[in-house]
């Protein structure tokens, strides 16, 4: 499912997804929610994007990681086999 919101431009922010019509990047935006922020508190720093815009960047990352083929992670070292 494509996010019409979230468009890719080499000229724009070294052509990383950004939300349409900003130089906000999908990254940005995720790693504002990961840091605690709320939706409504991002919009209110970036007054000029909207709930849809958010959600998009999130639906956007979820498309991103559903691929056909997976990479391992490390492992962190445990006790447990």
């Amino acid at each position: 499912m494509q996010q019409p919101q979230i468009i890719s431009n080499p000229d724009i922010m070294m052509g990383k997804p950004v939300i349409a019509g900003t130089r906000i990047t999908v990254e940005h935006i995720l790693e504002q929610l990961a840091g605690g922020r709320t939706i409504e508190q991002i919009i209110t720093i970036h007054p000029h994007i909207t709930y849809e815009d958010v959600r998009a960047a999130i639906l956007y990352a979820a498309e991103v990681v559903r691929i056909d083929h997976t990479h391992p992670l490390e492992q962190a070292s445990s006790d447990t086999p």
